[in-house]
């Protein structure tokens, strides 16, 4: 199969693990505290959108007496967008959108979460009446998150957040260590946090923070959100990239030609933006311009806390181990003690110097007679 079909597969097995147990961690697991989290970006500009009620698509901005721009573009849509109109995402009036704001949410979102996480760790231990330092002995926070581009070019993070006790997902967590006590903090460690963009040009440093959608539902064994769904879920986005945006799927030179690439144009704007910004002493440590094909974001998609559950590599060995088991059951390969080393191809020594061909290539590059050039004259009657 295709790599990032293999990397899904192994992702949601992963995920689940976490949620149900298996893969070495305990079906105790089920009994712990765990939310499903959307964490979103702030608005950046009013773009096309498709929104649905009751099942019925609803029109995209339509608004009465809608205000006209500084740029003299009638903030207001009233089209009923379908899944693939290529305008979804693409702002109202361009020259409104905040093209800086997005590409340097994008930069700072693996800080955001970093405090975001801290922020959940510091409440839940004052929701315990403990000092942070004393937290880790008696409760665990654990998770796995995947970020996921939406239309408009930023990205927001879907998350597993569990509780565990002070050993992982072995141990139970405290009794006040309850979900109602985690949404709680999760609630206010997202209006809290901030990420605070550098000072340049002739802007001021600014705060980002994360969007107000919040989404926090508790993850159930037989309910309308069971681990399969949320595995399902997370392993399908930690395959995607940006491409949805329309953007290329390879780093940027600063010298290519963004005209020469089939671009939405929103998709350059943001792509110029990164390179331009990059390209300022100020902001030269997020590296926008090396990311500019990720429209600014630097992170990993899929990442986990240490003790969620299994990894990646101890999925990849156990699948090694069993088409290696299948191939002996089968008659591929003879079954040998470990220690046996089978030679499936053997390389001997032959000679050093060129062939014939490349003697009479090399003669004629360097301007010298090839020794076999030199014996067919000689051989001459």
């Amino acid at each position: 199969p295709a790599c990032a079909e293999t990397y899904r597969a192994d992702t949601y097995h992963l995920i689940r693990a976490g949620l149900v147990g298996g893969k070495g961690v305990p079906d105790t697991v089920t009994g712990h505290p765990t939310l499903f989290v959307t964490l979103t970006a702030p608005s950046f500009g009013t773009v096309h959108t498709r929104r649905k009620h009751n099942g019925k698509v609803q029109p995209c901005h339509a608004r009465r007496n809608a205000a006209t721009c500084p740029h003299g573009r009638v903030m207001s849509c009233t089209e009923r967008h379908s899944k693939d109109d290529p305008r979804l995402g693409e702002p109202l009036c361009p020259d409104c959108y905040d093209y800086t704001g997005s590409v340097l949410f994008n930069a700072l979102a693996p800080l955001l979460w970093k405090r975001f996480a801290d922020s959940v760790r510091r409440h839940l231990a004052k929701t315990g009446g403990l000092a942070l330092k004393e937290l880790r002995h008696h409760l665990t926070l654990s998770f796995a998150k995947v970020a996921e581009y939406q239309r408009r070019g930023v990205v927001h993070f879907h998350a597993v957040i569990r509780l565990d006790g002070p050993d992982g997902p072995a141990t139970t967590p405290p009794a006040w260590a309850t979900a109602d006590a985690l949404t709680q903090a999760v609630q206010h460690a997202a209006h809290a946090v901030t990420a605070t963009a550098p000072a340049h040009e002739d802007r001021p440093e600014r705060a980002l923070r994360w969007g107000s959608q919040l989404d926090i539902r508790p993850i159930t064994l037989n309910g309308d959100l069971t681990e399969q769904a949320v595995a399902g879920y997370i392993a399908k986005y930690a395959t995607k990239a940006a491409e949805c945006v329309g953007t290329l799927d390879r780093r940027i030179n600063p010298l290519d030609n963004l005209e020469a690439f089939n671009l939405r144009a929103h998709a350059r704007r943001l792509i110029a933006t990164c390179l331009h910004l990059g390209a300022l002493d100020e902001l030269a440590e997020l590296r926008l311009a090396d990311w500019a094909h990720m429209l600014g974001f630097r992170g990993h998609f899929s990442t986990r806390s240490r003790r969620y559950s299994t990894t990646l590599g101890e999925l990849r060995a156990a699948r090694e181990h069993h088409a290696r088991d299948n191939d002996i059951t089968t008659g591929r390969l003879p079954l040998f003690d470990e220690d046996t080393v089978l030679v499936i191809s053997e390389w001997e020594y032959a000679a050093k110097g060129h062939s014939a061909g490349d003697q009479l290539l090399a003669a004629a590059i360097t301007g010298t007679p090839s020794p076999t050039a030199q014996h067919a004259v000689e051989s001459r009657p």
